[in-house]
């Protein structure tokens, strides 16, 4: 069982280095490794929760938050991960979903990998309504499946050029946090899931200590690109291997 610590501790790493959690990749693990899925959620964000805290914490010290780029998608997601996370799901449809998710977020990353270093200063201002309704589908999106969105928000803020990098990055961990308070508490309105989630507290450690040492590498040692281009083939992999489970 040392495989899967590990692994969370690599994915921790590579995901907290590009400011986002790893939700969707803690997902596929433990569904790879047949842990029971209906606790899959609560675990992946939990270790969401840890992995961005301290990314977000780092950057709004560094002066990085825009409360009005932020503020219109967590109005429109907050309520919708809740409700998403008290909802009962069958396990292939889970795992279609999750697919879906891995690869489109994948794929978005790598497609956007340039952005993250880029020093462009000109962007333009989305309208609040569309924001709302972006927020709103990612927020029912992390809900169901337990992760932050934030490997969607970001990818999509740069296409829409909504901001400096340093503020999408910066909403895309604040988003990540948010939400996976959020959506955890609404998969903790399931009374079964809460008393068989606490045998696997061991992988909160791995991603704790695994998030620390990729924000360090983030803010001190490698650019922000090259981690992004590792983390979205990464996904990619990991959602090829999710494709052939479900086949």
């Amino acid at each position: 069982m040392i495989i899967l610590p590990i692994l969370f501790f690599v994915t921790a790493i590579l995901y907290s280095s590009v400011g986002f959690g790893g939700g969707s990749t803690y997902l596929a693990l433990l569904l790879i490794w047949e842990i029971p899925y209906y606790i899959l959620p609560v675990i992946a964000l939990g270790c969401n929760i840890i992995v961005v805290s301290g990314n977000s914490i780092n950057y709004i010290k560094a002066g990085n938050l825009n409360l009005k780029l932020l503020t219109p998608y967590l109005i429109g997601s907050v309520p919708m991960a809740f409700i998403g996370g008290a909802l009962e799901i069958e396990k292939n449809i889970f795992e279609i979903l999750l697919f879906f998710v891995l690869l489109v977020s994948g794929l978005l990353l790598l497609f956007n990998f340039k952005s993250y270093d880029d020093n462009e200063n000109k962007y333009k201002e989305i309208k609040y309504i569309y924001s709302l309704f972006i927020g709103s589908i990612l927020g029912i999106l992390s809900g169901i499946v337990g992760i932050g969105g934030g490997i969607f928000l970001s990818p999509i803020l740069f296409l829409l050029k909504a901001g400096l990098p340093k503020h999408i990055v910066t909403t895309s961990s604040i988003f990540i946090l948010i939400n996976s308070f959020a959506g955890i508490i609404g998969q903790l309105t399931k009374s079964y899931v809460l008393n068989d989630i606490l045998e696997y507290w061991y992988l909160l450690f791995f991603v704790l200590i695994g998030g620390q040492i990729g924000n360090y590498l983030n803010l001190k040692i490698l650019p922000t690109r090259f981690l992004a281009l590792i983390t979205s083939c990464l996904v990619i992999l990991v959602a090829i291997r999710m494709g052939l489970k479900i086949i």
